[in-house]
């Protein structure tokens, strides 16, 4: 794992929007839901969450376009080659979540459970033993695979 005091790199696709993001992290954990799925065109997308203040654009914040969405929040993509960058929603106020794999190492933490599972992809078949989290809000503990009581 990274070491808390120095930052992690990342970027856009094409490398035009680079950014860093200052540990330790609040979470890193595997999304299901169909918003995530369809921006990303992947069968979940796995997100690390940062404080608003630890997360920095190094270069190309003018190349960052925001899509507000139905649910009032704010994903950020590259214009120049679409890759999803920022995820911001009203639930977490002060909060940036940044996928995993725009991040150029690791960070502190690996990921620590799937939420939003009743919307996984039909085809998509969860298979370790990270518990589970779906219902209404997308956060209700569904499977406590893996999970002990300590």
């Amino acid at each position: 794992m990274e070491s808390k005091s120095n930052p992690v790199s990342g970027s856009c696709l094409c490398r035009a929007v680079r950014f860093e993001v200052h540990l330790p992290s609040r979470f890193c954990a595997h999304c299901h839901c169909p918003d995530c799925r369809r921006a990303h065109g992947a069968a979940f997308v796995t997100w690390a969450g940062f404080k608003a203040e630890q997360v920095r654009i190094l270069t190309g914040e003018d190349l960052l376009t925001r899509h507000l969405t139905d649910t009032g929040a704010t994903r950020s993509f590259c214009k120049r080659c679409g890759s999803t960058l920022f995820y911001e929603r009203p639930r977490c106020p002060g909060e940036v979540h940044v996928p995993l794999a725009t991040l150029d190492g690791p960070i502190d933490r690996l990921p620590s459970a799937h939420v939003y599972v009743d919307d996984r992809a039909s085809w998509w078949h969860i298979t370790d033993a990270l518990p589970q989290y779906g219902g209404e809000s997308g956060m209700e503990l569904k499977i406590a695979k893996g999970v002990t009581s300590g």
